[in-house]
């Protein structure tokens, strides 16, 4: 790691290290924060370890609550980054969650489909793929909606320590491979434990390239 790379990793823990707070949720448009400051939003499957990565990103418990049903959240959340604010993290409800009702789905489809194209101060959306199971149909239908938006994601392989490593290898080429295929696809992807915190400082690092600041 060169000194530039040591400096931006030590400045993007000392962010996530200091104030982050809970500040609204969304679970229409009307709802949303004002657009002040540049947002970078976490996707995922049901059940993808979203709410655990977020905890080990932001060095918290419980910043992100885990439900113990799969597709319960189906809002937006926001939280403030820095004292004072200058980045803001979006917890955007799971999908592929095949025992809600038809009419939920479809709002949450309405919900993020129209987040993910008027948003404008919204930078990248990481989205999280289990390392245990690779992209699922879901997953695609979720990249397909993020390549019509036109807005850039990376994808971020999580739970790496559920598997072997050779194993690993193999999700990470064809999760690779499958994102070459995609517009808005960022080429590099990110391999994550929140367990293990293996990936974390990577992950803290991007989110703050990612955002610009």
């Amino acid at each position: 790691m060169s000194q530039g790379e040591a400096d931006e990793t030590e400045r993007a823990r000392l962010l996530f290290a200091g104030r982050i707070e809970f500040l609204k949720s969304a679970p229409a448009l009307q709802f949303l924060p004002d657009p002040d400051f540049p947002e970078i939003a976490f996707a995922g499957r049901s059940n993808v370890g979203k709410s655990s990565l977020l905890n080990a990103l932001t060095g918290r418990k419980s910043l992100a609550r885990a439900s113990v049903t799969p597709g319960r959240t189906q809002e937006l959340n926001f939280f403030d980054v820095g004292e004072p604010a200058r980045l803001r993290l979006v917890d955007m409800p799971g999908y592929g969650f095949a025992k809600a009702p038809p009419e939920v789905v479809k709002k949450w489809q309405r919900l993020v489909r129209d987040f993910l194209r008027g948003r404008v101060v919204l930078k990248r959306v990481l989205l999280l793929i289990d390392s245990r199971h690779g992209i699922k149909p879901p997953d695609l239908e979720m990249m397909a909606m993020l390549d019509e938006a036109a807005v850039v994601y990376r994808l971020v392989l999580t739970k790496a320590d559920k598997i072997k490593p050779s194993e690993l290898e193999a999700i990470q080429a064809a999760t690779a491979a499958e994102a070459r295929k995609h517009s808005a696809a960022f080429p590099e992807l990110l391999v994550t434990s929140s367990e293990t915190k293996a990936g974390i400082e990577a992950l803290r690092t991007a989110v703050l390239a990612d955002a610009g600041i």
